[in-house]
C-alpha cells in the first residue's frame, strides 16, 4: 500500500495497526504527526516507510524517532491552544470597551439629566410680554386660574411645545408686589424640591401701554389649589356644580407632602426659609394629586436660625406677616 505524497495530515489511522497480511506501506512525505504504532507492520522497518513526516515520533528503535513526551501537544491541538488563546484575548478586550462605553454613556445620560433638573431657568430661557400676551390670549379673564393680594394667575399654552403653563402676573400698582416678586425669585432660586411648585422662567419688561410688567412661569398644576377642594369651589371662586372632594388617603398625602416640603425649606435646603404663608390656596395639586407649596412672595431666609429659636418667646419680635390657613372639621 504506498499512500506517500498524498498530503496526509493527522495521526497514523488506527486500523493500519491490525492489518495483519499488510507486507509493506509507505507514508512518506505527508503531514502525519503523533505516536508510530508497535503493532504487526510496523515492528518491521523494512515494512514500512515514513520518511518526509517530522511531527512523527516514537515506534520502534529502527526508526530513529524522537520520543514521544505528553507535554508537546501535536501541531494542530498547539494550534488550537492558540486560537482559543487569541479568541479569550479578543472577547475579554471587547467585553472591557463594552462595559467602558456602557458606563460612559450612563454617566453622560445622567450629566444631562442632573444638568436639565439644575436649571430649570433653562426649560424656558427668555420671555416677552408679547408671548405672555399671546399665551393667555390677551391675560384674559377666561385664562385665569387664580388671584391673591398682589398677583393674578392666568393658564397659558406655550408656543414652542404646546404645554400649558401658569403665569403669574404682578400687580406692580399695589404697595409691595415689586418686593414681592424680587423675594419670590430669591427664594426660588436657591431651593429645588418634588413638593415645590417649579419655576421655569420670569419676565421683567414694559406692556404695550409702556408700564411696568412682571410675571413668574411655573409648571401647570391640573388640579388646581387645595381650597378649592375642600370647599367644592371652581378656580375661578364660584360654586362647582361637579363635586370636587378628596378621599382620606388624598388627604393624607397632602399633610405629608407639604410636610416634607416645609422640612426641607427649615432643615435641608441650606440657610433656612420660611414661607410666611402657609393656606390652603398656596398648595397646589397636580395630575397625579401630588402636593406642591408655592407662592414664595413672603418668604423670609433665616441664616442664623439658632438666634431666632432664642427670640421665639417674644412673638412680636418675630415680625410675623402673611396668614395661616384655617380647615373647619366639617371639612
Amino acid at each position: 500500500m504506498d499512500l506517500s505524497h498524498n498530503h496526509f495530515v493527522g495521526r497514523i489511522p488506527k486500523f493500519l495497526d491490525e492489518l495483519f497480511s499488510l507486507q509493506f506501506l509507505s507514508l512518506s512525505y505527508n503531514d502525519l504527526e503523533g505516536e508510530v504504532p508497535l503493532k504487526e507492520a510496523f515492528r518491521n522497518m523494512s515494512a514500512v516507510s515514513l520518511v518526509g513526516n517530522s511531527e512523527l515520533c516514537g515506534g520502534i528503535p529502527e526508526f530513529k524517532m524522537p520520543k514521544c513526551s505528553n507535554k508537546v501537544a501535536p501541531k494542530r491541538q498547539r494550534l488550537s491552544h492558540r486560537l482559543i488563546i487569541v479568541m479569550l484575548v479578543i472577547g475579554g478586550l471587547l467585553a472591557a470597551t463594552t462595559v467602558a462605553l456602557l458606563i460612559f454613556l450612563c454617566a453622560r445620560r445622567k450629566k444631562r439629566s442632573t444638568s436639565s433638573e439644575n436649571s430649570s431657568l433653562d426649560v424656558i430661557p427668555r420671555v416677552t410680554y408679547n408671548s405672555l400676551y399671546k399665551e393667555t390670549n390677551g391675560f384674559s379673564t377666561s385664562n385665569m386660574i387664580g388671584s391673591g393680594a398682589f398677583s393674578f394667575v392666568y393658564r397659558g399654552i406655550l408656543e414652542e411645545n404646546g404645554k400649558f403653563v401658569a403665569i403669574k402676573v404682578l400687580k406692580l400698582q399695589v404697595t409691595g408686589a415689586s418686593k414681592s416678586f424680587l423675594t419670590e425669585c430669591e427664594a426660588l432660586r436657591h431651593i429645588k424640591h418634588r413638593n415645590l411648585v417649579k419655576l421655569l422662567t420670569s419676565c421683567s419688561s414694559i406692556d404695550y401701554q409702556g408700564n411696568d410688567f412682571k410675571a413668574l412661569v411655573y409648571e401647570y398644576m391640573a388640579n388646581g389649589n387645595l381650597a378649592n377642594w375642600l370647599h367644592n369651589r371652581s378656580s375661578d371662586g364660584e360654586e362647582n356644580h361637579e363635586p370636587k372632594t378628596l378621599n382620606m388617603l388624598q388627604r393624607l398625602n397632602v399633610i405629608i407632602d407639604v410636610a416634607s416640603a416645609l422640612d426641607y425649606l427649615h432643615h435641608q435646603s441650606g440657610t433656612p426659609l420660611t414661607h410666611c404663608d402657609i393656606k390652603p390656596n398656596n398648595v397646589l395639586l397636580d395630575e397625579d394629586f401630588l402636593a406642591h407649596l408655592g407662592d414664595f412672595g413672603l418668604a423670609r431666609f433665616l441664616p442664623d436660625a439658632a438666634k431666632l429659636l432664642s427670640l421665639s418667646q417674644s412673638a412680636s419680635s418675630l415680625n410675623i406677616r402673611g396668614t395661616i390657613g384655617y380647615v373647619p372639621s366639617g371639612n
